[in-house]
């Protein structure tokens, strides 16, 4: 009982970072691990939290009027499509795979987050918000790694849509959390068919997953990104530590 209690608390605070920030699932994925959930079952188990913590962010920005659904709607295809096939081949992948991704998108992110995401998501001067034809193979492309493996998948995200597309960080951020719970739908739905879902540590984690993301959402534009990014920093170095200790 203990161990649903700890998932779930974790859930809150990976549901906050995740709407705030992103790679929340880097936390939630060595804990899941933590009570003997294979990397398989901890990856596609993931994803009910991912589900309804972006659920609730996406009607949380909806309400304050700050996503553009059509443009979600329409970078969502590609993003869909992309994302059914990396689910696909993430149920084969061997779990030293998946481990070794883990272990070092945690490393990417550490040096992401002690860079400042903020320098290099600033959008171009004067760019234009407009989706363009090489836009859906870009999204197509970040569809696949959101199906595979989910974890960072919202800085990926992020980058794309001020870097490449022209959105203001908030419209950016409320597009991330829009298109991450609908791709997240497609690749749950494939880990469920294939029975790698643990539905007990999902059902936990979605419950922490989605009071942090109603509250990641609340205080978003209230925050900002310096404390939790401090915070995030913190929980990266834990959990790469923990991976390269008692997971390899």
């Amino acid at each position: 009982m203990i161990e649903y209690i700890i998932v779930a608390l974790v859930g809150i605070i990976c549901g906050f970072v995740n709407i705030l920030a992103g790679s929340g699932s880097l936390i939630t994925l060595p804990v899941l691990m933590s009570f003997g959930l294979t990397p398989h079952v901890a990856n596609a188990t993931n994803r009910i939290g991912i589900l309804l913590q972006n659920m609730v962010g996406s009607a949380s920005f909806a309400k304050q009027k700050v996503l553009p659904v059509k443009e979600g709607l329409m970078l969502a295809v590609p993003a869909s499509i992309g994302s059914i096939v990396g689910a696909l081949m993430a149920i084969d992948a061997s779990e030293a795979t998946i481990k070794w991704m883990i272990i070092a998108l945690l490393i990417l992110m550490i040096f992401l987050v002690i860079y400042s995401p903020e320098k290099w998501l600033k959008p171009p001067s004067g760019a234009p918000m407009q989706v363009r034809w090489y836009h859906y193979l870009i999204f197509t492309a970040i569809g696949f790694y959101g199906g595979f493996i989910q974890a960072g998948l919202g800085y990926f995200l992020l980058a794309a849509l001020v870097l490449s597309i022209g959105n203001d960080l908030v419209t950016a951020n409320s597009l991330k959390v829009f298109l991450a719970f609908i791709l997240t739908i497609f690749a749950l739905a494939i880990f469920f068919y294939n029975g790698q879902v643990n539905l007990p540590f999902g059902i936990s984690l979605g419950i922490g997953n989605m009071v942090g993301g109603w509250l990641g959402a609340k205080y978003s534009v209230k925050w900002g990104p310096r404390v939790i990014r401090y915070f995030l920093l913190g929980m990266l170095l834990f959990s790469v530590t923990y991976m390269a200790i008692y997971q390899l």
